[in-house]
C-alpha cells in the first residue's frame, strides 16, 4: 500500500464527513466531469454488506439507493455539493464526444431507484444485483480465510492488520466506466468495477473487475485505489491510497496515471467536498443510454462534419453543427428506444416548429425519420441539404388549423415565442403525439415570460414554467440535461397523458382555462368579439399526407373542433389566444449596419477623445508616433463613458444597433471592451490580430489618422494601411 497524496481542507462550512460522501458521489456517477476520456459511468446495483470476516447477515439490498437516512452521514447524500448540471462539462467543439454523465445503459424506461434491472434488487435471481452479491459473498470469504491478508487490511484498516475488523455496515457500488468515443478508436471496452464504502472509516475502495472462464465477476489485485477522508488534530484531510503500484497498469483513459489521481482528482475531490451547492438540473443523458449516445453521436459527427467548412451563414458553424448533431443524437436515441418499448418498427414522424437553420430537421430526415421544418424566415442553408429535407416558409399561429394530428413528435429546439405553444399543439394534434422542447428564450404564451419568483434563477423558474405548461395539458413531463456546449441545454420531454384517451374533451377544457388564465383572459370574449385570425403557413409541399400531415391539410380543422366540443365551427380558424404575435419574418440588424457612417464615426471619435483624457484628435492624417511616448489612455466603465454622452445619442445607438456597448465592441479596431469597461486597444499587444490572409492592409489604420501621437506601430509591422497609398484589395476572408 502506498499513499500517492494527501490534501488538507479547509471546511468553515462544517461540512464534512457528509460533504466527502457527496463528493465521492460525484466521482462515483459522473466520473467524466475529472476525468475528460469517459463517457460517463453506469450505475448497475447496490447493496449493503457486513466487512469480511462478520458473522452478520450477508448482502442486502440497499431500499435508499445507497443514501443513508435523513442525517446524510452516508454515500450518496442527497444534494451533495458540486453537482449542478452546468459542472457536467460543456463540449468543445470538434471533440471526440460531448462529455456529461449520468445515464442509463439498460435499454428500459428508467425506473425509480430499487426497482428492477440496474438496481439492488435482492438476493437470487439474474441481473447486476444478484451479480454483485455473488461477487461479494465470493470476495468477502477468500478475505476472511485469509486468502490476501494484505487486501483485507487495505480494505478494514488502512494498512494496520492487527486491527480487527469494525461492525460496520458496508455500501458496496457495481458500476461499469464507459470510455468516450473517438474517430481512432470508435468505443473502447467499458470496464466493471466494485466500489466499497466504509462509512465508520471515511474510505471508498474502487476494485477493477474481470469476467473468468465461465463469466463470473471477480476482483482483480491491478489498478486498486482508495479514498480516504481522516482527521488530525481538529484538521481533515483527503487521500490517494494505492494497494498495489507494482501491479498498476495505465491505459490513459479508465485507467490514468497515478500521478493524474493525485494532481487531478485529489484537488477535485477536496473542492468538491467543501462546496455548499445544490443541484438545480438532473445529471445530462438521464433518460437515455450513454453508450448509444456515444456511439451514435461520434457517427453523426464523422458525417456532418463537412457542414463545418460550407456553413453559409454569419453564425459560428462550429458551435451550430456540433450542437444539432448532438441535440439530433439525443433525439435519436431517444425515439430508438422509443420503439423498442412499444415493439414498433416504423421510425417515428416529426414536425421543428422553429426550424432555423434546419440542420437538426436535415440530419434527422438523412437517418431516415420522416418529417419537415417550419420557420417564418427562410435561411441561405436550405438550398444545400437537398429535397429528401422538407422545409417550409411561413408564420405559426396557434389556433385550430394548426395542428399535426399524424405526427408522432413535435420538436421545439430554441423555437423562441412557439416554446409554450409547443405543449398544447401536441396535446390538440392527437392523443399520441409527443413534444421534446429545448427552451431558449423566455416567452410566454402572448409576449415575454415575466418572472414571478425571485428564489429562482430566471432560467430555472422559466423551466419549472413550461413543465407546468406540460402538466396542465396533459403530459407526464421529463426533464434532461442535453451535452450541447450553451448554457441553455435542458430539455422537457412529454412521451405519455395522465389522462386516458376518452377524457380528451374534459382535459382540453382544463388547458383553455389555463392558457387564458396566464393572461387574465375571460372565458369568452365580450360581446363574443374575436381578433382577426393571424397569418398561416405558406408554402407549395403543406399537403403531408396520412403521417406528416399537419398546417393546412384538408378535413383536419373540420374534424378537430367537434374532438374538443367545440359548438361553433367558426371559431375553428381563430387563434387560441388573442395576442399572440409570430416573429417577424425579416429580421432586424442590430450591428451598427443601419447606422449612417459620420453618425457612428463621431461616436467613436468622442469616446476616444474622452479615454485619452480630453487631448483632441487629429482630423487629418498623422506620422508614425513614439512607442514611448505613445498615450493609451485609461479604462472607464460603461457607465462612465454613457454618462458623457447625449440622451438623443444614447436612444439611437439602443433603436438602431444594441446601445453603446454594441458599437465600441464592433469599433474592435480602436476600443477593447471587457467586464464592462473600455479602452484603447494596444496593438503591441495584439501583434497578430489581423494579420489573416487576405485582411492585411486592406482597411485604414484609424490611429495612423486620429490618435494624437499616431499608430503604436510601424507601417511594415501594422496589419492596418498607413495612408491610402498602403490600402490593398480584399482577396477572401472578412476584413
Amino acid at each position: 500500500m502506498v499513499a500517492l497524496g494527501r490534501v488538507r481542507v479547509c471546511d468553515p462550512g462544517a461540512l464534512l464527513p457528509e460533504g466527502f460522501w457527496a463528493a465521492v458521489a460525484v466521482w462515483l456517477e459522473r466520473p467524466q466531469v475529472a476525468n475528460k476520456r469517459l463517457c460517463g459511468a453506469r450505475l448497475e446495483a447496490r447493496l449493503r454488506a457486513a466487512p469480511p470476516g462478520s458473522e452478520a447477515r450477508g448482502p442486502q439490498p440497499d431500499p435508499a439507493g445507497g443514501r443513508r437516512g435523513a442525517a446524510g452521514r452516508g454515500p450518496g447524500a442527497a444534494g451533495g455539493p458540486g453537482r449542478r448540471c452546468p459542472d457536467d462539462g460543456d463540449p468543445e467543439p470538434g471533440s471526440g464526444s460531448a462529455p456529461a454523465g449520468g445515464g442509463r445503459e439498460d435499454g428500459q424506461s428508467r425506473r425509480p431507484r430499487g426497482e428492477g434491472r440496474g438496481e439492488a434488487g435482492g438476493g437470487g435471481g439474474d441481473g447486476p444485483a444478484a451479480d454483485l452479491e455473488l461477487l461479494w459473498e465470493r470476495f468477502s470469504h477468500s478475505l476472511a480465510v485469509g486468502d490476501n491478508p494484505e487486501m483485507l487490511a487495505f480494505l478494514s484498516s488502512c494498512g494496520d492488520a492487527a486491527r480487527p475488523p469494525a461492525p460496520a455496515e458496508l455500501h458496496l457500488v457495481l458500476r461499469t466506466l464507459i470510455p468516450k468515443a473517438s474517430p481512432q478508436c470508435r468505443l473502447a471496452a467499458p470496464k466493471r468495477e466494485m466500489v466499497v464504502q466504509d462509512v465508520s472509516r471515511g474510505t471508498a475502495t474502487f476494485l477493477p473487475l474481470e469476467e473468468d472462464s465461465e463469466g463470473n465477476l471477480r476482483v482483480t489485485m491491478s489498478n486498486v485505489y482508495q479514498i480516504e477522508l481522516s482527521r488530525t488534530e481538529g484538521e481533515w484531510f483527503i487521500s490517494i491510497l494505492i494497494f498495489c503500484p507494482e501491479r498498476w497498469h495505465s491505459d490513459g483513459v479508465i485507467h490514468p496515471k497515478p500521478t493524474w489521481l493525485v494532481e487531478e482528482l485529489l484537488g477535485k475531490l477536496a473542492r468538491w467536498a467543501v462546496e455548499n451547492k445544490r443541484r438545480e438540473f438532473k445529471s445530462t443523458l438521464s433518460l437515455v443510454s450513454i453508450m448509444s449516445y456515444s456511439r451514435t453521436y461520434q457517427e453523426l459527427k464523422e458525417k456532418y462534419k463537412d457542414m463545418v467548412k460550407v456553413w453559409p451563414e454569419v453564425t459560428d458553424p462550429e458551435k451550430f453543427v456540433y450542437e444539432d448533431v448532438a441535440i439530433a443524437t439525443y433525439l435519436l436515441v431517444l425515439w430508438e428506444e422509443e420503439r423498442v418499448e412499444r415493439g414498433l418498427t416504423a421510425k417515428q414522424s416529426f414536425v421543428d416548429l422553429g426550424c432555423g437553420n434546419g440542420l437538426l430537421v436535415h440530419i434527422l430526415c438523412s437517418e431516415g425519420h420522416p418529417g419537415r421544418g417550419i420557420d417564418v424566415r427562410r435561411r441561405k442553408i436550405w438550398d444545400m441539404y437537398g429535397p429528401q429535407t422538407r422545409l417550409e416558409e411561413g408564420a405559426i399561429t396557434p389556433d385550430d388549423k394548426t395542428l399535426f394530428p399524424g405526427v408522432d413528435w413535435l420538436v421545439g429546439n430554441h423555437s423562441d415565442e412557439l416554446t409554450p405553444w409547443v405543449p398544447v399543439i401536441a396535446a390538440r394534434s392527437s392523443y399520441d403525439c409527443r413534444f421534446f422542447v429545448l427552451p431558449c428564450c423566455f416567452f410566454d404564451f402572448a409576449g415575454k415570460y415575466r418572472r414571478r419568483q425571485s428564489q429562482k434563477t430566471q432560467y430555472r423558474e422559466y423551466l419549472d414554467f413550461i413543465q407546468e405548461v406540460g402538466l396542465s395539458c396533459g403530459f407526464h413531463v421529463q426533464e434532461d440535461c442535453l451535452r450541447i456546449p450553451s448554457t441553455k441545454r435542458v430539455c422537457l420531454i412529454g412521451k405519455s397523458r395522465t389522462y386516458p384517451a376518452s377524457g380528451e374533451a374534459w382535459m382540453d377544457e382544463q388547458r383553455t382555462r389555463y392558457i387564458r388564465g396566464r393572461q387574465g383572459c375571460p372565458a369568452s370574449p365580450p360581446g363574443g368579439q374575436h381578433s382577426s385570425p393571424a397569418p398561416r403557413v405558406v408554402g407549395s409541399s403543406l399537403q403531408d399526407g396520412s403521417r406528416a400531415s399537419g398546417v393546412g391539410a384538408e378535413g383536419e380543422a373540420e374534424a378537430r373542433p367537434s374532438e374538443r366540443g367545440v359548438e361553433d365551427p367558426a371559431t375553428a380558424g381563430r387563434p387560441w389566444l388573442p395576442g399572440f404575435r409570430p416573429r417577424e419574418r425579416a429580421q432586424r440588424a442590430r450591428n451598427c449596419a443601419t447606422l449612417p457612417p459620420g453618425f457612428a464615426d463621431q461616436v467613436v471619435l468622442q469616446v476616444a477623445e474622452l479615454l485619452l483624457g480630453g487631448k483632441k484628435l487629429n482630423p487629418t492624417g498623422s506620422q508614425e508616433g513614439s512607442v514611448k511616448a505613445w498615450n493609451s489612455g485609461e479604462s472607464l466603465s460603461l457607465a462612465e463613458v454613457a454618462g458623457e454622452l447625449d440622451r438623443a445619442t444614447l436612444r439611437r445607438l439602443k433603436r438602431e444597433c444594441g446601445g453603446l456597448q454594441t458599437l465600441l465592441r464592433n469599433s474592435h479596431q480602436v476600443f477593447e471592451v471587457l467586464h464592462g469597461r473600455v479602452r484603447i486597444r494596444d496593438w503591441r499587444q495584439e501583434p497578430q490580430r489581423e494579420r489573416r490572409q487576405g485582411a492585411f492592409k486592406t482597411r485604414l489604420c484609424w490611429f495612423f489618422t486620429h490618435h494624437p501621437d499616431g499608430c503604436v506601430l510601424p507601417a511594415a509591422s501594422c496589419p492596418f494601411a498607413h495612408g491610402p497609398g498602403e490600402l490593398r484589395p480584399a482577396h477572401g476572408g472578412r476584413a
